[in-house]
């Protein structure tokens, strides 16, 4: 087989203040040479873009090292294997690995996991069967100790996360479930597909009126992709030993002021309310329990997701900017495909 010469990749040439721009990003063409001893060839044909990427942008200490200026940035993806130079690899193998926002990456064997379209599409395995499945699961019944009966208010209903966490909620037993969107058309896809007991617009009023017009009683959990005004709504909202799992705060990533909210923190204590971020990778021994678990739910049909498909790398920085807009239902997934 013949093996492409070039192909193109996304490098990040400028760091973000507020919201990033297309200016802040490159497409260029880079040498695809042979893999060299453990490490696979593989042409990428789905990319992910996700929240978390917006704080790589940033040269600041977190989690995961920041990406470099004038490098490829690196996320989710899968490909097909053109090459291996490692044992267990074979051309033609379909594989998850973590160096997308490229056409053609080498990866080391030991960070690619081999993956099959049986059980749903290969693009499920960077969504419901991927790292968001996995937060959304991990988040809820572990971070946030879900049992039988509680109430749960999701904010970001609609996104990668938070339409699975509604619905494995559901499907476990929550009392009732309440998410929030950013569209009457979002709104309508949490309770009429996704079996949301409530959902309300963030747009249509301040969230802790809505909040407390969807769940008149109280909640038991709070699951936040949000932050900031969310954020205390839930507070305000929630129950004496509350928990909250802390995912994500979108709100504020491209923020250059601190946030107003949230201001009523001194209820933590009354409440005697849990708060406690997650990371998904802290949680990866679930994952076979996840896995199964979940392939059962879509099977069966009992669990429903949507994936929001962008065609092209040279779409990729349109999709990434798209979905910190808001403008994805369920998984923004660049296919290149093509």
């Amino acid at each position: 087989m013949t093996l492409p010469a070039t192909g193109r990749e996304w490098h990040l040439t400028a760091r973000p203040e507020g919201w990033p721009a297309p200016e802040d990003f490159a497409l260029r063409e880079a040498p695809v040479g042979a893999p060299g001893p453990g490490r696979i060839l593989v042409r990428n044909l789905y990319l992910s873009v996700d929240p978390y990427m917006r704080g790589r942008m940033n040269d600041v200490k977190s989690y995961v090292p920041p990406y470099r200026l004038d490098e490829p940035m690196d996320g989710g993806a899968v490909g097909v294997v053109l090459a291996s130079e490692a044992e267990g690899f074979a051309p033609g193998d379909h594989v998850l690995h973590g160096l997308g926002w490229r056409e053609y990456a080498t990866p080391e064997a030991r960070h690619a996991v081999k993956v099959s379209a049986d059980a749903a599409p290969l693009s499920a395995c960077l969504g419901v069967l991927g790292m968001p499945g996995l937060t959304a699961y991990a988040g809820l019944l572990e971070v946030a100790s879900f049992r039988e009966g509680d109430a749960v208010f999701v904010s970001g209903a609609a996104g990668a996360v938070g339409s699975l966490v509604g619905q494995i909620a559901r499907l476990k037993g929550a009392s009732r479930v309440v998410g929030s969107a950013g569209s009457p058309e979002k709104v309508r896809l949490l309770t009429e597909e996704y079996g949301f007991d409530a959902a309300f617009d963030y747009h249509d009023g301040p969230v802790a009126r809505r909040l407390r017009e969807a769940a008149p009683e109280g909640i038991d959990v709070y699951f936040d992709n949000v932050g900031g005004e969310h954020l205390e709504a839930a507070i305000g909202s929630l129950r004496t030993h509350g928990r909250v799992a802390v995912c994500g705060m979108i709100s504020q990533y491209n923020a250059t002021e601190p946030p107003a909210a949230p201001r009523n923190l001194t209820l933590v204590i009354g409440k005697r309310l849990r708060i406690q971020g997650m990371l998904v990778n802290d949680h990866s021994a679930l994952r076979p329990r996840f896995t199964e678990e979940v392939s059962g739910w879509l099977r069966s049909g009992e669990l429903k997701y949507r994936e929001t498909v962008v065609e092209g790398i040279e779409n990729a920085v349109d999709a990434f900017l798209g979905m910190l807009r808001g403008r994805n239902v369920g998984k923004m997934i660049v296919s290149l495909d093509g």
